[in-house]
């Protein structure tokens, strides 16, 4: 059974920036595919960026593409989302999701394709 802890959400003012973190255990971090979703309050939970086992691929949701970036750390079994230039509409509870089983190159996009998810971390960006 793999652990998903999330940190680094706040609020932080319209222009501004936070870098989320994805803590993982009880799994092989480094077989996993990572990615980020959030929730707005009456809205769909939405992929926001993912990166593959292996590092070499990243994807993005096209409301962030540019702003955001994410990285990962095997050797500390975490998982990273650089959020830049934050605007109100990023508001949400932001999820860090791991799917076992894809390529090297693969990003899975689609909240069913995970397995194990976070508890999720709050991010607010005011005007």
């Amino acid at each position: 059974q793999v652990q998903l802890v999330e940190s680094g959400g706040g609020l932080v003012q319209a222009g501004g920036a936070l870098r989320l973190s994805c803590a993982a255990s009880g799994g092989t971090f480094s077989t996993y595919a990572m990615g980020w979703f959030r929730q707005a309050p009456g809205k769909e939970r939405e992929f926001v960026a993912g990166i593959s086992w292996s590092g070499g691929s990243t994807l993005f949701g096209d409301s962030v593409k540019g702003r955001f970036t994410t990285s990962r750390d095997n050797a500390k079994n975490t998982v990273y989302l650089q959020m830049n230039s934050l605007k109100p509409e990023d508001t949400a509870v932001y999820y860090c999701a791991a799917h076992f089983g894809a390529g090297r190159w693969t990003v899975p996009t689609e909240l069913r394709e995970y397995d194990y998810w976070g508890q999720g971390t709050q991010v607010t960006v005011s005007s």
